[in-house]
């Protein structure tokens, strides 16, 4: 049944590739009558009387009229819908809500999931990714096995019939039959709160299935695929599924993980393709199997601002349209929703590759970034210096956080790195000074910073003892799902939780 099921499937996505061209072609348009649409829709409910969006005809007005939000000034509407009223910012029913606690924070959101933003958003880029991937790849052979998925866990809110859970888990749980046909494990699996129990489970479930493709967040499916080695004593994973072939992966990125993952799947003309997706919607799909830069998805029920990070001030930027954006500058990026949220901060920032069509790069978190010393060190920074070191000296990492050493007294401040490897370099002074360098080269705040160590001093690394990371999320209980470390804090915290737990300190 399986082939012809492929065949069909197959079918089906391939036409979707047609619609696409509409937004490829008139991106501007698209934007304009979407934006139009969600006031149109929003016009009876409570925020959208406040901001009187019936008389709301242009980009201009609007963004006069509503303000730019991040969450913690919507909490308490969210709070009154999950109490269970409705009609608040949305007209539709809102039963789901994303729980996400972005890296490790304490506090949780409450991410509103309307029926709109699944159908429309959510579970329409998944039918994308496969359908852009099977266009690219005609041979494709994905639905003559199983994709296996590997998500967080489920809970249940009950008050007032509403339900929060893990995006993965609410995506789960509505997902069409043949995408739950096609997948592995099975939901009472796939939902298991229980991390370590249900890598158990999963393991057992899939290892002899006919996996054919992969989904989920590199770091953790990096876990589970090498317990699977562990568990059938094999040197690699086409070993145990011979058929794989693709690898979907977004939440982090991935270029510290492309090494190991060649490694336990040693397949040149194996696929990596990365997707953006977030609680709050899902944004941008890999559309070439050469090229990691995603397509900006422009018809999925969300209208897109932006916020040129040189002049970023929070809820109280000037964000510009579409098509105001410019290559290679670093963009705050700002949604509204077909699930009620208007003109909202997600915290992530990127930049353009490609205005034709647009295509972007995720470059951080306007939180996750390190300027104590007028730095401005960014993610992308980082990442790129560590592979640059790496390369030099055949270390591969395995985890990473940095944080800044504030000056004192006459002492220069510094930034200080956790990292854990998975292959150490011979000489950690070594790694340190490439690691700066390159830092220097890419970063040119950075540069100046630590111009004859003027204010920054020469950074310093700690070599983590293997599985550091993974017990400290534990300890937070915060295994599996879309749990991250944070990569960058422009504060101590966990640097400071870590080394208390370290054998280095």
């Amino acid at each position: 049944m399986l082939p012809l099921f492929n065949t069909v499937v197959s079918w089906f996505l391939k036409k979707r590739k047609h619609q696409m061209e509409l937004f490829l072609k008139y991106p501007i348009d698209v934007q304009n009558e979407l934006l139009q649409g969600l006031l149109g829709v929003a016009r009876s409910t409570e925020i959208g009387q406040q901001y009187e969006f019936s008389t709301i005809f242009d980009y201009k007005t609007f963004v006069e009229r509503v303000p730019i939000s991040k969450y913690e000034s919507v909490e308490p509407l969210i709070e009154r819908c999950r109490r269970g009223e409705q009609n608040i910012f949305w007209p539709s029913t809102i039963q789901w809500f994303a729980k996400s606690s972005g890296t490790t924070n304490a506090k949780s959101k409450f991410i509103p999931v309307s029926n709109e933003a699944l159908e429309d958003c959510h579970l329409k880029a998944g039918k994308d990714m496969l359908a852009l991937y099977i266009n690219n790849n005609e041979d494709a052979g994905l639905f003559n096995g199983r994709g296996l998925r590997l998500g967080g866990s489920s809970a249940i809110y009950e008050d007032n019939n509403s339900y929060f859970g893990d995006l993965s888990a609410i995506i789960i749980e509505n997902m069409p039959f043949w995408a739950d046909f096609s997948s592995a494990p099975k939901s009472a699996v796939a939902l298991m709160g229980e991390w370590e129990t249900k890598m158990d489970a999963i393991i057992k479930e899939t290892v002899n299935e006919n996996i054919t493709s992969l989904v989920g967040v590199p770091s953790w499916m990096l876990v589970l695929l090498n317990a699977v080695l562990a568990k059938t004593g094999k040197e690699s994973i086409l070993e145990v599924w011979p058929n794989l072939e693709v690898y979907f992966h977004g939440g982090v990125n991935f270029n510290p993980y492309r090494e190991q993952y060649k490694n336990i799947i040693p397949d040149s003309n194996f696929k990596y393709y990365e997707t953006y997706n977030a609680s709050e919607g899902f944004f941008g799909i890999q559309d070439s199997n050469d090229s990691s830069e995603l397509l900006l998805m422009l018809d999925y029920g969300i209208f897109y601002e932006f916020i040129p990070m040189d002049q970023y001030e929070g809820e109280n930027s000037k964000a510009i349209p579409l098509e105001e954006v410019q290559l290679n500058k670093n963009y705050a990026i700002v949604i509204s929703t077909n699930a009620g949220l208007w003109r909202y901060l997600i915290g992530d920032t990127i930049k353009f590759t490609s205005l034709s069509p647009f295509r972007i790069k995720i470059t951080g978190r306007t939180k996750h970034f390190i300027n104590v010393f007028g730095e401005e060190m960014i993610i992308e920074n980082a990442e790129e210096g560590l592979r640059q070191a790496c390369l030099k000296t055949g270390a591969v990492i395995t985890d990473y956080t940095v944080a800044p050493v504030y000056m004192k007294g006459k002492d220069k401040g510094a930034h200080e790195w956790m990292i854990e490897f998975k292959t150490a370099p011979e000489n950690l002074a070594y790694f340190t000074e490439l690691l700066d360098n390159a830092l220097k080269s890419i970063n040119s705040d950075y540069e100046a910073k630590r111009y004859l160590n003027m204010t920054l001093r020469m950074p310093i690394v700690h070599q983590a003892e293997p599985g550091l990371f993974y017990a400290w999320l534990k300890a937070k209980d915060k295994l599996g799902g879309q749990h991250k470390i944070p990569r960058l804090s422009n504060e101590r915290t966990f640097i400071e939780e870590l080394l208390a737990m370290s054998l280095v300190n």
